[in-house]
């Protein structure tokens, strides 16, 4: 522990923060951001050192008030948090960690990459997710194949965000082999940055997983990459028993302007969930077909306001489209 002058701060408030009583030491460092008796550049020096203290509520409290600092020893300190004996301590850890913003300080996380707890490895990869560190990339191909699911969530997760093509048959395997729903869902998700060409196969091939949520994805992503060739299956997609799954099915269809695919989407707009009608109203617009104007009239008295504003909608833009054919 500092010496108390080490410190440009009030001796009241030192005072309290190494207090005998954990709940005051705790609540001192739930006040210790805001507080004016101590001085700004001192705030995140006496949160590390509360990282230290022996009761574990006082430890999580000050993993939570480092939210925000990116200060070499602010996060190294909340790095090695990941191993803290108390599931609370990590956990907090854990959720600032994954807000870093700087790449320099993501460099702190990376030694925890080789560690043995699935638990540190699915934080640290978390935590270094979003920053796009190029030397993630051969870590997260190894932690791929990890064991654990939660590690091989995070490990796709991270190789979606570095885009590197090499990474692709990773995330292949991952999308349509791995045991756990869960981390095909994410794996088809990263598949995302690459061309339609070289992951489509992967993405159709999980339109027909168990999991809907899986389906989901997969209808999702083939919209995001503009998978002309996959439309056939989209269309398949509006049969599917979740309307969750024809939803995205129809907004990709609408994005990919499928004019084949008219007929499935206007029988959307008799879907009992209005969710899937609006998204069916604009996908009809974006495709632009007078084939379905029969289908959007004959929703302009939807009970919802908004499918029948969107119907409105598409049927301008139809009458647009055909006017710029004129």
């Amino acid at each position: 522990m500092n010496d108390t002058a080490s410190f440009n701060a009030s001796p009241a408030f030192l005072a309290r923060l190494r207090a005998a009583d954990p709940t005051v030491r705790r609540l001192a460092v739930l006040d210790l951001p805001y507080s004016d008796e101590v001085d700004e550049d001192d705030v995140a020096p006496l949160l590390v050192e509360a990282l230290a203290d022996g009761d574990a509520s006082v430890r999580a409290e000050a993993a939570k008030a480092l939210e925000g600092f990116e200060d070499d020893a602010s996060v190294t300190a909340l790095a090695a948090c990941l191993r803290d004996a108390d599931e609370s301590v990590r956990a907090a850890a854990g959720e600032v960690l994954a807000e870093l913003k700087t790449p320099a300080a993501g460099q702190h996380v990376l030694p925890y990459l080789d560690d043995g707890d699935a638990l540190v490895l699915a934080r640290a990869l978390r935590a270094v997710r979003a920053l796009r560190l190029p030397e993630v990339l051969a870590p997260a191909l190894r932690l791929a194949g990890h064991e654990d699911a939660a590690v091989r969530r995070e490990a796709a997760g991270v190789l979606g965000y570095l885009k590197d093509r090499s990474a692709i048959p990773v995330l292949s395997t991952l999308a349509t082999a791995d045991a756990d729903a869960d981390v095909r869902r994410v794996a088809l998700g990263a598949l995302g940055f690459d061309s339609a060409v070289s992951v489509l196969p992967s993405l159709v091939r999980a339109l027909h997983d168990a999991s809907w949520q899986v389906r989901e994805e997969a209808a999702q992503t083939i919209g995001k990459l503009r998978g002309t060739a996959a439309v056939p299956e989209l269309v398949a997609s509006l049969a599917d028993p979740f309307w969750q799954v024809r939803t995205k099915a129809v907004r990709s269809l609408g994005l990919i302007k499928a004019r084949e695919a008219v007929p499935g989407i206007a029988e959307q707009l008799r879907h009992e969930v209005s969710n899937l009608r609006k998204e069916a109203a604009i996908a009809l617009g974006e495709i632009g077909d007078q084939a379905a104007i029969p289908a959007l009239d004959a929703v302009l008295n939807d009970p919802d306001p908004d499918v029948r504003k969107l119907a409105r909608l598409a049927l301008t833009s139809i009458d647009l489209a055909k006017r710029s054919l004129a």
